[in-house]
C-alpha cells in the first residue's frame, strides 16, 4: 500500500498518496478531514462574474458555475471533470473550456450540420445529427479537430450504435446478423430485434450459433408479450361490453314489452 505524504500544489499543500496515479486520494491540508468533499475556488468566469469551484459528488469531480440559489430553482451549471484531468491540475483556463462545453467543432463535409463536443452522463461525446459517439482514452474533449469527429461519427449506424462485427446471414431470411456496441452494452442485432449479450460473456468469443440462440429467446419474448397484451385486451373488452349489454336491456325493456308480446308469435312462426 502507498503511504500518505505531504506534497505541494497549485492551490496550496495537500496530503496526497505516494502511490499515484493507481492511488488518486488527495486531501487539503487545513486540518479538516471532511475538506476533500468541500468546494475548492479556481477563478472567475469573465462574463457572468460568478465564480467557478471545483466540487466532489457521488459520481466524481465536477465544475460548477456561481452558487444554487435561496429557493433551489435556479440551478447553477456544472460540468464533470473528464477522467483523465487530475483533480489538483484544474486551473482557470481549463476550467472555462470546460464550463463553455458543448462547444462547435465545424461543420460536417456531408450535409454541412454542425458537429459538437460535449460531456454527458456517459463521458466526453462528439454529437452530429443527433448521433451521438463517445471519445476513445486518447481524445481530448476541448482539443479535438473536425476530422478526428468525423472519423469518429463514420463508426456510428442509423440507431446511434458502432457496428464491431458481421456474425453472418440468418439462415431464415439471409438478413445479416451483427454485433453492435450500444451505450448500455454490447448486443447482437437482426432486422429490429435486439439481444444483449449477458454479463461475462467475452464478445469476442461469442459464436455465430450463440448469437441466433440469444435473438430466438428475444424473438420469442417479444411475441409471448404481444400475446399477452392482446389476450388482456380481449378480457377487458369482453367484461366491459358484459356489463353494458343487460343495463342497455333493462332500459328498453319496458318501452318494448308491449310491442314484442304482440309481434312474438308472427316472429316465430316466420322462423
Amino acid at each position: 500500500g502507498g503511504r500518505l505524504n505531504l506534497k505541494l500544489g497549485k492551490h496550496g499543500p495537500f496530503i496526497g498518496c505516494s502511490n499515484y496515479p493507481e492511488c488518486r486520494h488527495t486531501r487539503p491540508l487545513n486540518g479538516d478531514g471532511e475538506a476533500d468533499a468541500g468546494p475548492r475556488e479556481i477563478g472567475t468566469e469573465p462574463v457572468s462574474g460568478l465564480a467557478i469551484t471545483l466540487r466532489k459528488g457521488p459520481f466524481g469531480y465536477y465544475l460548477q458555475l456561481g452558487e444554487t440559489g435561496e429557493d433551489k430553482k435556479i440551478k447553477p451549471k456544472r460540468v464533470s471533470l473528464p477522467r483523465d484531468v487530475i483533480p489538483d491540475t484544474v486551473e482557470l483556463e481549463t476550467a472555462l473550456g470546460l464550463m463553455a462545453l458543448p462547444r462547435d467543432i465545424g461543420p460536417h463535409p456531408e450535409g454541412g450540420k454542425m458537429i459538437t463536443a460535449g460531456i454527458g452522463r456517459f463521458g466526453p461525446y462528439v454529437k452530429h445529427d443527433g448521433k451521438f459517439k463517445s471519445l476513445k482514452k486518447d481524445d481530448e474533449i476541448l482539443i479535438i479537430g473536425l476530422n478526428r469527429a468525423v472519423s469518429l461519427l463514420a463508426e456510428v449506424s442509423q440507431r446511434g450504435a458502432s457496428v464491431l462485427r458481421e456474425l453472418g446471414k440468418h439462415p431464415d431470411d439471409d438478413a445479416p446478423i451483427v454485433m453492435k456496441e450500444g451505450r448500455y452494452g454490447t448486443y447482437v442485432q437482426h432486422k429490429r430485434t435486439n439481444a444483449t449479450l449477458p454479463k461475462g460473456v467475452d464478445q469476442n468469443a461469442i459464436t455465430f450459433e450463440e448469437a441466433l440462440v440469444l435473438l430466438a429467446a428475444k424473438a420469442a419474448k417479444k411475441k409471448g408479450g404481444v400475446k399477452k397484451k392482446t389476450a388482456a385486451k380481449r378480457k377487458s373488452t369482453a367484461k366491459s361490453g358484459a356489463k353494458k349489454k343487460p343495463a342497455a336491456k333493462k332500459k328498453k325493456s319496458p318501452a318494448k314489452a308491449k310491442a314484442d308480446t304482440g309481434a312474438s308469435p308472427d316472429s316465430t312462426g316466420n322462423s
